[in-house]
């Protein structure tokens, strides 16, 4: 079960034609991902709520929390991504340290994670391309606008969009590329716009206090509660110092995803050089606009008087500009776009590395004799995707992310320390700093938003992976790869 499949192995088995992806990306290219997957409705609606409900102005140091705690598991991706430029991210570098039943739990994981995170950002954008229709005059059935109000229905436009993005991917990830760099440039252009353009309306008074006086929550109760809450009594405040860390663990979310680049490591031109890149650079660029934008919506209105629904539209009604209010729910409808398409570009590498692995049926990593993408498990993915898109609403289901994303972080940062130690030998191309010092700090990190996320999450991520351990030891022990060779 702690089998481990060795650096060598792993790049060997990229090299099988017929289980061989196209190398076609630059650090460009891996950086547009990262943003591109990063910056979606978060930086248009969660900045202004995290503002007026547990930071105030300080909001903004929150994200720099974030984006620190951030920026260790990338440190950690970077050294492991470089080291072993094999497609599958967490889970590769899972098998390469730790050993099979590991990996084979945090690729399980990995495939909920996005293919959840995938479907609820399709609906999200449903909502939105709904909304623009609506103002064009135009409308959809109710039948076919998704499951509201605990009326059955089919979100025809999410189970759509799933599909045409599917289609994208099986033609080539420069494709998806080509696709992601139009998408990032006009959703990077609005965020630009209202950032510069919210400058000229900011009032130095909206922010005083900076740090608003600490108040004591009520916490939930139940399985609502906190992990933190149950396990040590601990309530987590609001404002004041506590606040910020309290709004960091809120405002992490709104990062998920920048691990996705890790996935491509395999059809990049230069892994080495070009992931490090492109992990550092997109985080990097998203922690500079989110950190912007919470400083012009707490500038441009008084934290206590933002809205919750559409808090960054509503201050520049609040000025009295409402064009903008249309033109960032034009911008989050698009980004919204390259979002789900990379978050599923990420789910089908991770599915493709377990398939060829032996993990999971060997015919799903098979890639396509032209376009070179594993056109298999893309179509399957893709449609399971888009049909849990199309009958469900999603909501609480959303925390499954994150808690999948901080158990990936924490595995990561524990392979690179275990590599250390076993593979000294290893060129690595990127090095993590401070090993074993600053990987221990990224496992208590995020263990400490893990302890913010309610009991709930918790359980069905318990039964999840239960789950998934059933289906290791029904089919995926008996069919490993290692297993047969060793």
């Amino acid at each position: 079960m702690f089998r481990t499949k060795n650096v060598e192995q792993s790049i060997r088995d990229t090299e099988e034609p017929e289980y061989a992806l196209k190398k076609t990306l630059s650090a460009l290219d891996l950086t547009v991902f990262g943003v591109g997957v990063v910056i979606g409705t978060g930086i248009f609606v969660l900045t202004g709520v995290v503002a007026k409900q547990t930071a105030g102005p300080a909001t903004a140091l929150a994200f720099v929390v974030a984006g620190v705690v951030c920026g260790l598991a990338a440190l950690c991706y970077a050294e492991f991504a470089s080291t072993l430029p094999v497609a599958g991210s967490a889970y590769t570098f899972s098998y390469a340290s730790l050993g099979e039943l590991p990996a084979w739990i945090i690729g399980w994981d990995l495939v909920l994670e996005l293919a959840l995170g995938c479907a609820v950002v399709a609906v999200g954008w449903s909502g939105y391309m709904r909304s623009l229709i609506g103002n064009a005059g135009g409308s959809l059935p109710d039948y076919l606008s998704g499951t509201h109000d605990g009326k059955f229905g089919f979100d025809l436009l999410a189970f759509l969009l799933v599909l045409i993005l599917t289609g994208v991917l099986i033609a080539g990830v420069k494709l998806s590329s080509r696709v992601t760099t139009v998408i990032v440039a006009i959703k990077v252009t609005v965020v630009l716009l209202v950032i510069i353009v919210g400058a000229f309306f900011i009032t130095g008074s909206n922010y005083k206090p900076f740090i608003p006086p600490s108040e004591p929550t009520s916490g939930g109760s139940g399985l609502a509660a906190p992990i933190v809450q149950l396990m040590f009594g601990f309530t987590p405040s609001n404002f004041g110092v506590l606040g910020i860390f309290t709004a960091a663990a809120v405002v992490f979310f709104a990062f998920i995803g920048f691990d996705v680049v890790a996935t491509a490591a395999e059809e990049t031109r230069n892994p080495q050089r070009d992931v490090p890149r492109g992990i550092l650079g997109s985080l990097f660029i998203c922690t500079g606009l989110y950190v912007a934008v919470s400083i012009v919506v707490t500038g441009m209105q008084k934290y206590t008087e933002l809205s919750v629904d559409a808090p960054l539209a509503d201050a520049f009604k609040s000025v009295g500009h409402p064009v903008w209010a249309g033109l960032i729910s034009f911008g989050a409808a698009v980004g919204l776009t390259s979002v789900c398409m990379i978050l599923l570009l990420g789910q089908t590498r991770v599915f493709f590395a377990m398939s060829r692995d032996g993990l999971l049926p060997r015919t799903f990593s098979q890639v396509h004799p032209k376009f070179g993408t594993p056109y298999r498990s893309t179509i399957l993915l893709g449609l399971i995707v888009a049909v849990v898109a199309g009958f469900t609403s999603i909501e609480e289901l959303a925390e499954l992310v994150n808690i999948g994303t901080l158990f990936a972080f924490i595995v990561v940062a524990l392979g690179v320390i275990i590599l250390r130690r076993t593979r000294p030998d290893l060129p690595r191309a990127f090095r993590t700093p401070l090993v074993p010092y600053l990987p221990i700090v990224s496992v208590l990190a995020s263990l400490w938003l893990m302890f913010n996320l309610p009991a709930e999450t918790w359980l069905r991520f318990a039964i999840w992976m239960v789950i998934g351990c059933v289906v290791y030891f029904v089919y995926g022990r008996s069919h490993s790869r290692v297993g047969k060779e060793g």
